[in-house]
């Protein structure tokens, strides 16, 4: 009876050695007397030979490097510190399992050094104001292109490379502002120059048009008061030709109201001057 229950047991404890599970957060390497001979089994229930085959599992999700802060030398050389981080997976897991013995410390320590030799390339190609200004989405893609065949050698693939901040050493900072500060000096003294102009060519416009408009309604007014002229003259002739007595005597009229308009006006001439004619009792 006692061997029946033995047998038993070794029978369940030699099932359960040939029996291992791997869920959907995990990937696993099977191997026989330390030699791999399968990986990257499905989810689910895997059988594998107890004391010949061994079974090591890694986490399938994805991983995040948070690098300290770097200093990075920019094309004028110029110290920048950087911060940033990786995500990234473990991508072919042989190569993965031989290059970093499967260690995720060990992959993070030589993907941090393949992510730093990319920003140091990368950033020594731009200056400071370039690295401030640019999109971070051109710095990512750089990035990704530099260190996903390097990470690819040993077994990573990159998901995202993100910079979180760029800071200028207090030095820097200073003489990068006083930079700043003078190209915009540069460029409002540029467009205030091209408003000047723009301003004076309205105004000369202006004026141009000014005198063209003057000239033209002194023109028109010429025109015009040579037509009045005309008419009155025509007129005046009209209407001498019909009485000139009357035409006579309503122009003295109109010389005796402006000679005499103001008090005190003195006019010396002969008493029988035509130009009392009408001042005289007519017979």
């Amino acid at each position: 009876m006692n061997k029946i229950i033995v047998s038993i047991v070794l029978v369940v404890v030699v099932a359960s050695m040939s029996v291992f599970t791997v869920s959907e957060t995990e990937r696993a390497i099977k191997f026989r007397f330390g030699e791999i001979v399968e990986a990257d089994f499905k989810p689910g229930i895997h059988f594998k030979i107890p004391f010949i085959n061994n079974v090591k599992k890694f986490d399938k999700r994805i991983l995040t490097l948070d690098s300290k802060p770097e200093r990075f030398l920019t094309a004028e050389k110029k110290n920048v510190i950087v911060d940033s981080f990786v995500k990234w997976r473990i991508g072919d897991l042989k190569t993965f399992y031989t290059t970093v013995a499967g260690d995720i410390i060990q992959a993070n320590v030589r993907l941090d050094q393949i992510i730093k030799d990319a920003f140091r390339s990368e950033f020594s190609k731009r200056q400071i104001n370039q690295l401030v200004s640019t999109d971070r989405k051109i710095i990512r893609k750089a990035l990704i292109a530099k260190t996903t065949d390097l990470a690819g050698k040993l077994g990573i693939d990159i998901v995202d490379v993100q910079v979180k901040r760029i800071d200028l050493p207090q030095d820097v900072s200073a003489s990068v502002y006083r930079r700043m500060e003078a190209e915009r000096e540069r460029v409002a003294r540029e467009f205030r120059s091209q408003g000047a102009e723009a301003a004076e060519k309205i105004r000369a416009d202006a004026d141009k048009q000014r005198e063209i408009i003057l000239a033209n309604a002194f023109r028109d007014a010429e025109i015009l008061r040579g037509k009045g002229e005309a008419k009155a003259a025509d007129i005046y002739a009209k209407t001498y030709g019909k009485d000139v007595e009357f035409f006579n005597f309503y122009r003295s009229m109109g010389a005796y109201k402006k000679t005499f308009d103001k008090e005190g006006d003195m006019l010396v001439l002969e008493p029988d001057s035509d130009f009392f004619k009408y001042f005289k009792k007519q017979k």
